[in-house]
């Protein structure tokens, strides 16, 4: 991985919202699974970012 595209996956990650990294450690399923699926979306972004860059 390019150090590039790790700093691009760090700062989403960094960006992530308080609500995100909580849900993601509730015990609630629907919780950690919208909370999943928000932060794969953001890796996305930050892939495809990288890759039209």
């Amino acid at each position: 991985m390019s150090n590039e595209l790790s700093e691009r996956l760090f700062a989403a990650l960094v960006r992530a919202p308080d609500w995100l990294r909580h849900h993601l450690l509730s015990k609630d399923e629907a919780n950690r699974q919208r909370a999943v699926e928000a932060l794969s979306a953001m890796i996305a972004s930050a892939l495809s970012e990288h890759a039209y860059s």
